[in-house]
């Protein structure tokens, strides 16, 4: 029997013209880095709150979700800031199978030898293949993503990864993957990650909507909140921001 981890990635819903590299998820990322880009476009004359859109799709996710994935009786939900806890979740729950929604695919960058490192938010998703924990994924990229399927050619020969538009998930339109017409997805697990260091402080009451428009309760595990009030920096922090936070640009 198929059991499915659906997990959310925050950084799905938020469009950006800035170029986001790799960081490590740590509080610097989280929270000091954004002051970082806050102080820099302000020296620009620019407001970096504009330079990040929340996608209007945000608000019938779920109703969408709801209609082509089946929710099981007593399915949990897991919210954390990093996406890597969806190894240990999919792992612990025993799931087969995953469904991700990101902007990213987190099967590792890099190449197959990305997967020979720990688990991390880049590669737990290549990782549960690698190691046999799941033997299908399934990648739902959001529409302001900057990947193609064929930056993992390797791993797509390698390992059953399957790419779609949301479109291809709904019964009337899913022509392209005859195997799925009227099957009913159905769900053991949901996480939802915020990905702090890609997704901005100024956006986490919507991010806390949004989980809570799931209607289903949750467990949080190690989402820190995170205070913006860039309006009381001082000038030793906005140089301490400026410093500390170069080491992850």
């Amino acid at each position: 029997m198929e059991k499915c981890l659906l997990s959310v990635d925050w950084d799905y819903f938020v469009y950006t013209q800035h170029t986001l590299g790799l960081y490590m998820e740590n509080e610097r990322s989280l929270d000091e880095l954004w002051y970082k880009r806050y102080i820099q476009a302000m020296a620009r004359g620019k407001d970096i709150k504009k330079a990040f859109q929340l996608s209007p799709e945000v608000d019938t996710f779920w109703d969408r979700i709801k209609q082509r994935f089946k929710f099981v009786g007593g399915i949990k939900a897991y919210v954390s800031d990093s996406h890597a806890l969806s190894y240990k979740i999919a792992k612990e729950n025993h799931c087969n199978v995953v469904y991700l929604f990101d902007s990213h695919s987190d099967l590792g960058y890099g190449g197959l030898s990305s997967l020979n490192y720990d688990v991390n938010c880049s590669n737990w998703l290549g990782k549960l293949l690698k190691d046999k924990q799941i033997k299908e994924a399934n990648i739902i990229y959001s529409p302001y993503t900057a990947e193609k399927p064929e930056h993992f050619k390797l791993m797509n020969r390698l390992y059953n990864i399957r790419y779609y538009d949301f479109n291809d998930l709904n019964e009337s339109d899913n022509l392209a993957h005859p195997d799925y017409l009227g099957k009913c997805i159905e769900v053991s697990v949901i996480h939802i990650c915020r990905s702090g260091a890609w997704t901005p402080p100024w956006l986490d009451n919507n991010f806390i909507k949004f989980i809570d428009a799931l209607g289903l309760p949750y467990e949080v595990v190690d989402c820190p909140k995170r205070k913006w009030d860039p309006v009381h920096i001082s000038l030793s922090k906005q140089i301490d921001y400026l410093l500390v936070s170069a080491l992850f640009c």
